[in-house]
């Protein structure tokens, strides 16, 4: 292959798109989500702590932003990894979300 294939390669790959930008973006992302993480333990911890019970619905959404983050690399790039990791964020949203539904009802005052 000659230098301007493999620049023309490189361009069509990229649909002139910053490779700077989208790193600097992929940064931004991870840190937007370990902040999501400590906030949400902050809060969980705070429930807990003050007797209001535990709130199974933050980590339903954490996890959501991880599952749906592995789900769409997956979809993009089918790699074994992204799938099981997709399959067990799911499966952790499942069952936040299910315990968080299930103490709603249970403590729902239903006449």
């Amino acid at each position: 292959m000659e230098k301007e294939e493999i620049l023309e390669k490189s361009r069509t790959e990229n649909r002139n798109r910053d490779i700077y930008e989208q790193e600097v973006l992929k940064q931004a992302n991870a840190v937007a989500v370990i902040v999501m993480i400590v906030l949400a333990v902050i809060f969980f911890a705070v429930q807990i702590f003050t007797g209001g019970g535990e709130n199974w619905g933050i980590w339903a959404l954490v996890f959501s932003v991880n599952m749906t983050t592995f789900w769409v690399k997956y979809i993009k790039i089918h790699r074994r990894h992204e799938l099981v990791m997709a399959i067990v964020y799911t499966a952790l949203v499942l069952t936040a979300s299910g315990y968080h539904i299930h103490f709603l009802i249970a403590s729902a005052s239903i006449s």
